[in-house]
C-alpha cells in the first residue's frame, strides 16, 4: 500500500492520488481509512460549492406518498402533482419487501470490504465488461475538484450478462432489488404517462421510457474536514425515472424550486426516493421536473445509496411527446439521440442543469 504521504503531503499530484485512489484500487475509502487529520487539496471544493454555502429551507420537505392503495386516483394525482411542483418524492408502502432493501445494502458494503486488488478487476483499466465500471468521483478527468465517493456501476444488459460479469460479492443482491422494483417503476411511468395525455403505455413507450437501466452502489466513505468538499455536487439526472435507495444517515439536498435554498430529503426506513430525470423533463416539454441534487460529505459516519437509473435506450431519439403538444404548445426541447446527451453529460463535472439547457431550442 502507498505510504500515508500520498495523502498528507501538500505537494502531492493528481497523478498521485489517482494512482493510490483508483490505479491501486484503494478508491476514497482507502484514503479514508489512513487517518487523515486534513482533507487532500485535490478535493477542496471552490468556496461557493461548499458545504457551508448551503441555505437550507427550514421545515421544508419533498412529498411522503403512500402507494398502499395504488387505485385511489388521489394517489395518481399526488404523484403528478409532486413531479410538476417538486421533481422528487418519497414512496412508502410501495410492495418492494423491505427485505431486499436490506439486503442490497448489506451487498454494497460487502463489495467496498473486498480488498483494493480484489475491486481493482471492475476499474475502467481492467473490468471484463464496459457495462461493469469500479470508480471514484464523477469525472475526474474534467473536475477542477474531486468527489468525496466511491460508486459500481451497473448497467443492466440481460440477466445472463450479469451473472457473468457483475461481481459475486453484490450481484444477487442487485439483481433481485432491480427486478422487484420493476412494478413499481411501471406503475409511476403509468400514472406519469396519463398526466401527459398518454393512456396507455404501448411497447414503444415502455422501450422509450424504461429501454435501459443501471444499478449504482454507492459509497460515501467518512471525510476529514467535510465542510470543504462534496459527495456528490450539483446535477440533475439523466434519467426518465431514478429510484433512489438510501440508508438512514442523511446528506441527500434537494433544490428548491424557484429557490436559491435546499431542501434535506430526511431518511425514512423502508421508503424509497423517486426523482424525475431530465429524459422525462425533456419528454413532458418542462412540464416534469428534474430538479438539482446534491450530497454533502460527512464527518462521523459512513453513508451508502443504491440508485436505480431508468433510462432510454442509447439508440432512442428523445424529445416532447407528440400528445403533449397536440394542443398547439410549443416545443422547448430539441430531439436528441439518447446517447449523444449522456456522453455530452459525463464529459464534464457537475454543473447544475447544464446538460439540459444545451438541449433546448
Amino acid at each position: 500500500m502507498a505510504p500515508v504521504t500520498v495523502a498528507t503531503t501538500p505537494n502531492t499530484t493528481r497523478s498521485d492520488l489517482t494512482e493510490f485512489v483508483m490505479l491501486k484500487g484503494n478508491g476514497v475509502k482507502g484514503l479514508s481509512e489512513m487517518g487523515l487529520k486534513s482533507l487532500p487539496v485535490q478535493y477542496i471544493q471552490p468556496l461557493e460549492e461548499r458545504t457551508c454555502m448551503i441555505q437550507v429551507v427550514p421545515q421544508e420537505s419533498i412529498p411522503i406518498i403512500d402507494m398502499s392503495n395504488w387505485d385511489d386516483p388521489k394517489v395518481g394525482d399526488a404523484i403528478c402533482e409532486a413531479a410538476q411542483k417538486w421533481g422528487f418524492f418519497q414512496i412508502i408502502n410501495h410492495g418492494v419487501p423491505l427485505q431486499v432493501l436490506e439486503n442490497v445494502k448489506d451487498a454494497t458494503y460487502r463489495f467496498y470490504e473486498l480488498p483494493a486488488e480484489q475491486k481493482l478487476k471492475y476499474t475502467k483499466e481492467n473490468s471484463p465488461s464496459k457495462d461493469v465500471r469500479y470508480g471514484s468521483s464523477f469525472s475526474p478527468e474534467a473536475e477542477k475538484a474531486l468527489e468525496w465517493k466511491d460508486y459500481l456501476s451497473l448497467f443492466f444488459v440481460s440477466e445472463a450478462e450479469a451473472v457473468a460479469t457483475w461481481p459475486p460479492a453484490c450481484r444477487d443482491e442487485a439483481l433481485e432489488y432491480m427486478k422487484r422494483s420493476e412494478t413499481v417503476i411501471k406503475q409511476l411511468l403509468t400514472v406519469l404517462m396519463k398526466g401527459l395525455n398518454v393512456e396507455e403505455i404501448d411497447e414503444t413507450n415502455e422501450s422509450l421510457l424504461m429501454g435501459s437501466k443501471r444499478i449504482n452502489l454507492n459509497y460515501y466513505p467518512v471525510c476529514p474536514s467535510h465542510d470543504l468538499t462534496v459527495a456528490i455536487g450539483r446535477h440533475s439526472d439523466v434519467s426518465t425515472l431514478t429510484i433512489l435507495l438510501q440508508d438512514q444517515t442523511g446528506g441527500l439536498y434537494v433544490r428548491a424550486v424557484d429557490s436559491q435554498g435546499w431542501i434535506h430529503v430526511p431518511p425514512i426506513s423502508g421508503a424509497l426516493v423517486i426523482n424525475i430525470g431530465d429524459a422525462l423533463q425533456i419528454m413532458s416539454n418542462g412540464r416534469y421536473k428534474s430538479i438539482e441534487h446534491r450530497v454533502t460529505a460527512n464527518g462521523s459516519k459512513v453513508r451508502v445509496s443504491v440508485p436505480i437509473f431508468v433510462n432510454p435506450r442509447p439508440i432512442d431519439v428523445i424529445g416532447p411527446l407528440p400528445q403533449v403538444l397536440a394542443g398547439g404548445e410549443k416545443a422547448m426541447y430539441k430531439n436528441v439521440l439518447y446517447s449523444d446527451y449522456v456522453r455530452y453529460f459525463f464529459k464534464k463535472a457537475h454543473d447544475g442543469k447544464a446538460t439540459i439547457e444545451h438541449a433546448k431550442i
